[in-house]
C-alpha cells in the first residue's frame, strides 16, 4: 500500500471503528455509505495490487442452488464484461467454499506456467480460474444475519502479494462487504411498495431465469415481464436487475 493510501483510509471513517476484520463497533452507524464510496475504495484496492478489474458479490442464500450476484463491479454503474461471466463461471467449490471460510483462493493463468506467475499468491490455495486469461484473487467475506459473499480481484500482471498485504486487503474487503450489506431505511421504505409480481420477477431472476422464462412461467408477455423488473430496480434504486436482485437479498424480500 502506498503512504499517500495509506493516510486516505487512515482518515476515512467509511474504515475506523473496525477490528482486523472488519468487525463493526457501536460507532460503526456513524456514517452513511453508499455504493459509489464503494466502488472507489474497491478502486483503491485495485490500484495497490495493480488488479485491472474487480467485482463485489453476494451469495444466495439457498441451499440447494447457491449462486453468485453481483453487487458492483470495475465498470459501476454498468456491468464488466468479464464480471458479468464470473457468477456464470464461479464453481459451486468457490462458493460453497466462501460459506464456510474466509480463506483466500487464487488463480493463474492458464497459458502461463511461469515460475514468477505462479508466485504471485504463493500460499494461497487455488480454485478454477474465474475469469479465463487472468490471474487472481477472491476474498471470502461475511457480514451480519449470515450474508455472505465474495471481493473478487483480477488482471494480467497483478503485484505478487505476501501475507501481510493480503491480511490488509482481505480486513479491507470486510469492512466494505459490512458497509455494503446495511440495510439503509431508504431501502426499507422503497421494500414496502413492492408489489408480488415484482417481487416473483425478482426471484426467478436470481435463480437464473432470463424474462423469456419469467414470462412463460408467470403467463406474461415479455414486455410486461421486463417492466415488471424494470420497476422493481427503480423502487431498489438499482442501476440493473442483477443489482436489484442483490438489493432485495439483502433486505431479505426474496431468498
Amino acid at each position: 500500500m502506498t503512504h499517500a493510501r495509506a493516510h486516505e483510509i487512515a482518515d476515512d471513517p467509511f474504515f475506523a471503528h473496525r477490528n482486523p476484520f472488519g468487525a463493526a463497533t457501536a460507532n460503526s452507524d456513524l456514517y452513511t455509505v453508499t455504493i459509489p464510496d464503494a466502488v472507489r475504495r474497491c478502486r483503491w484496492i485495485a490500484m495497490d495490487i495493480n488488479a485491472s478489474a474487480f467485482g463485489l458479490y453476494f451469495i444466495t442464500p439457498s441451499a440447494d442452488r447457491p449462486r453468485l450476484m453481483p453487487c458492483f463491479d470495475s465498470d459501476y454503474p454498468g456491468v464488466a464484461g468479464a464480471n458479468r461471466n464470473i457468477s456464470a463461471a464461479a464453481s459451486e467449490e468457490i462458493i460453497l467454499h466462501a460459506r464456510r471460510s474466509t480463506g483466500p483462493r487464487c488463480w493463474s493463468d492458464e497459458a502461463d506456467h511461469s515460475a514468477e506467475n505462479g508466485n504471485v499468491f504463493p500460499w494461497i490455495e487455488r480454485t478454477t480460474a474465474l475469469v479465463s486469461n487472468t490471474t487472481g484473487i477472491a476474498f471470502p467475506v461475511h457480514a451480519e444475519r449470515s450474508q455472505s459473499g465474495l471481493v473478487v480481484f483480477f488482471g494480467t500482471n497483478i503485484t505478487p502479494l505476501l501475507g501481510d498485504v493480503i491480511y490488509d486487503i482481505h480486513a479491507r474487503c470486510f469492512s466494505l462487504f459490512d458497509a455494503v450489506s446495511r440495510i439503509q431505511p431508504s431501502d426499507a421504505g422503497r421494500a414496502r411498495t413492492m408489489s408480488k409480481r415484482e417481487l416473483e420477477c425478482l426471484k426467478l431472476t436470481a435463480n437464473g431465469y432470463t424474462s423469456e422464462g419469467i414470462a412463460r412461467l408467470l403467463k406474461l408477455s415479455v414486455h410486461t415481464a421486463n417492466q415488471y423488473l424494470t420497476q422493481s430496480a427503480q423502487k431498489l434504486d438499482a442501476v440493473n436487475r442483477a443489482q436489484a436482485v442483490a438489493k432485495a437479498l439483502r433486505l431479505g424480500l426474496i431468498d
